[in-house]
């Protein structure tokens, strides 16, 4: 048989259990609070854009363009030979003058059109703060 102690164990533990559960006749005497309410809200947090710094400007030297024809050429040699010590000639005919003229207005153009993409999305993405300084873009002159 069961001893005392052991029936007397086993009372005091059925009696507790719903305690313990919260299976209990007594809830409206243990009122628990309502849990609160969460709100969850999402928040647009910009991230930090980091631009890189632009270039410094051009800074193209000029070279000195010598026309020499039948008429001036002893003239020119014996002038460049003072001036340099040798001679060497660089030829180009008219019409290849004017395909450099044409691919120095073409790397113009591209560069123009890239600054202001570039000018574009800093003030997109940074706003007006961080506007290039220095000088103004100059207006296409139709060449």
């Amino acid at each position: 048989m069961l001893s005392k102690k052991t029936v007397k164990l086993s009372a005091i533990s059925l009696l507790l259990l719903p305690l313990i559960s919260g299976c209990t006749p007594f809830g409206s005497l243990f009122k628990a609070e309502k849990p609160k309410e969460i709100e969850i809200k999402t928040v647009e947090v910009p991230l930090p854009i980091t631009h890189p710094t632009m270039p410094r400007p051009i800074d193209l030297k000029e070279p000195v363009w010598y026309v020499v024809s039948k008429q001036n050429l002893d003239e020119f040699l014996q002038r460049i030979e003072k001036e340099a010590g040798t001679v060497v000639f660089f030829a180009m005919s008219p019409g290849d003058y004017e395909l450099m003229a044409y691919n120095m207005q073409e790397l113009r153009r591209y560069i123009r059109e890239m600054n202001q993409i570039i000018v574009y999305y800093r003030t997109v993405t940074d706003g007006q703060r961080n506007k290039p300084k220095g000088k103004e873009e100059e207006k296409p002159d139709g060449k």
